[in-house]
């Protein structure tokens, strides 16, 4: 059986200093010799999603304890995206997950951690936390602080509007006929609690992979930050991943490893899920990044291929009225799976954390299974408080009924698809040979074919400006370079000149393509993570303003109609410049951590992820 790596720092006469160091954080002599779990969490004032962490930790420790661990509680960094968004704290977004797999990495090796439980919420904590755990390969469970409740308000001239939320929010402040009351109002109402914003953002789309990954527990994706329910899976966690580690050490049961749970199967089951209920396109960075830290076989190819078989059954918030308690309320993430297990569109030959049987998984938390516990009843019967509050388990609300309507409910049947193919789709072409990610759950069928005149910026600030003053007209494309992995460097999200485009009435009459990439936020026929990207010598580089921009989602294709020998000529006059394949007049502070990032970053389609020689 494989030792518990803390034995280094807890048995044998060379240990006699490590074990006076541990004695001082409160162990006794009948603590050594148990797994000590390492509990990564990541409490912050700064982020809403993480705002109510702070006493989460001992949750969780309180059940390693009494299922026989040793609990280490560290904190990792979390930045707001959405604070972070439209300046230059959105450099610091995407680099700062590497710096949390690190120092996850650095605490679990340094210390000799046994296991892990992760806690995590929103946007670069999980997947940083995600890659971090494939790299150690130690018995590990995510449960994250839950999504926030939605939002109401009154808006314009009266009118009761829907649910609304961040993105309701930005768009509004472009929106003239937004009367400042009106705006205020917003602002006011769309981020009522703590928790991850509340619709299939980055955050929540995803804590609902990671549970269709295998490695949180059912429920972990949806159930509201604010409800009761939440503080069982906190609980949960803690017994869970001490049986894990016991299976490990004890048995010698290598399947509760995070590589033999998130395996190629896995990833492709996790894609699935998220092709059908429209995630966020950074869930395609982040999930090739998390494989590579694995060594697993899943790339973009892998990503195209699903796309273009499994459709899209749930559409939530930027695409919809619907919000997270609403997906909640209809089943969660494995009523979603049920329906693709029943379409059979997942491979089943997987298994989770919690439990061996990927049948028995589905069986028991799938509400529309016909074989569903009482206890997976119950826990999608939470509901929201409607309290604005920062506090977490502070509502016992339940829903009424449930929503199990397959066929225009918020969760659909394949039967009863929104579109036959995915929500999110893989293009290709001149301008992006090796790849670029468009969700089409968030834009009609009537904007699948696309063309028009390029007008060209060379930063996220330059794109803001010519829509706010409205140098944009309907039917232009907007190429926004320069802002890839290398080029921003951190390839910032496009929140603001997607929202904005919204808020300005042409959101449905323009498009926007870019090396960056885009809010889980964002709507409309944005097509980001252009490969290779214009920092890296890139076609995206070579585009002139008023170049034609094609757009087909039919073929899968993404690409400017400029012959090749013109294209050529224009490389040729780039290298030869004095500064080739840098932006031309971009007034940016790069600091020395993001020129650190930018010098071993790779490309979108490779994650994003850094590579060290």
């Amino acid at each position: 059986m494989p030792p518990l790596r803390s034995r280094t720092t807890t048995v044998g006469r060379n240990a006699a200093g490590a074990r006076s160091l541990w004695r001082a954080t409160g162990m006794t002599d009948s603590d050594f010799g148990k797994p000590i779990v390492a509990v990564a969490n990541s409490y912050t004032q700064f982020v809403p999603g993480h705002v109510h962490l702070k006493n989460v930790g001992e949750i969780v420790a309180e059940a390693i304890r009494e299922a026989g661990g040793v609990a280490r509680e560290f904190h990792t960094i979390a930045v707001d995206d959405g604070i972070a968004m439209g300046h230059g704290g959105m450099l610091y977004s995407l680099p700062s997950r590497e710096i949390i797999a690190d120092s996850v990495e650095y605490m679990a090796n340094a210390h000799t951690a046994d296991a892990l439980v992760c806690i995590s919420n929103c946007d670069k904590i999980t997947p940083g936390m995600l890659n971090a755990a494939m790299r150690l390969n130690i018995p590990t469970v995510f449960v994250s602080g839950g999504p926030m409740e939605a939002g109401k308000a009154v808006v314009v001239g009266g009118v009761a509007q829907a649910p609304t939320d961040l993105i309701t929010a930005i768009s509004a402040s472009a929106n003239d006929a937004v009367s400042e009351e009106g705006l205020d109002e917003v602002e006011r109402s769309a981020c009522p609690t703590c928790g991850s914003c509340s619709g299939m953002f980055t955050a929540n789309s995803m804590n609902c992979l990671t549970e269709a990954l295998g490695l949180a527990l059912p429920g972990n994706g949806s159930t509201l930050a604010t409800h009761k329910a939440r503080h069982a899976l906190f609980s949960r966690a803690g017994t869970t991943v001490v049986e894990a580690a016991l299976k490990y050490y004890r048995d010698g049961d290598e399947s509760v490893l995070p590589r033999n749970i998130a395996t190629p199967a896995a990833f492709r089951n996790a894609m699935a899920l998220d092709v059908a209920m429209g995630g966020s396109t950074n869930t395609v960075l982040h999930t090739l990044a998390a494989a590579q830290e694995g060594e697993v076989d899943f790339d973009l190819d892998t990503i195209d291929a699903i796309s273009r078989k499994v459709p899209c059954l749930s559409k939530v918030s930027p695409n919809s009225d619907y919000h997270m308690e609403d997906v909640h309320r209809a089943g969660g993430i494995p009523a979603l799976l049920g329906e693709l297990r029943r379409g059979g569109l997942l491979e089943t030959d997987v298994s989770t954390v919690h439990t061996k049987s990927f049948d028995q998984w589905l069986d028991d938390w799938d509400i529309r299974s016909g074989k569903a516990t009482d206890e997976a009843i119950e826990l999608f019967h939470a509901a929201p408080g409607g309290v604005r509050t920062i506090e977490p388990f502070s509502t016992d609300n339940r829903w009424s009924a449930l929503d199990t309507d397959a066929a225009g409910g918020c969760i659909r049947d394949v039967e009863n698809a929104y579109t036959v193919e995915g929500g999110l789709v893989v293009l290709r072409g001149n301008i992006a040979v090796d790849g670029a990610i468009l969700k089409t759950a968030g834009i009609d069928e009537e904007l699948f074919s696309f063309q028009g005149p390029a007008l060209v910026v060379e930063s996220q600030e330059e794109a803001v400006s010519v829509i706010l003053q409205k140098k944009i007209k309907a039917g232009d494309v907007l190429v926004v370079r320069y802002e890839g992995p290398k080029g921003g460097p951190g390839m910032q999200e496009m929140l603001h000149p997607t929202a904005f485009l919204k808020g300005a009435g042409l959101g449905k009459e323009c498009a926007l393509i870019t090396d960056g990439r885009f809010s889980g936020g964002t709507s409309g026929l944005s097509i980001g993570h252009i490969s290779p990207e214009a920092a890296a010598g890139g076609v995206i580089g070579l585009v002139q303003n008023g170049d034609q921009v094609r757009i087909d989602v039919a073929s899968r294709t993404l690409e400017i109609l400029v012959d090749d020998d013109v294209l050529a000529d224009r490389r040729a006059k780039m290298e030869a410049s004095e500064r080739p394949w840098h932006p031309v007049d971009r007034q940016r502070t790069v600091t020395t951590a993001l020129r650190a990032y930018a010098a071993l970053a790779t490309s979108a389609d490779k994650g994003a992820v850094r590579y060290v020689p």
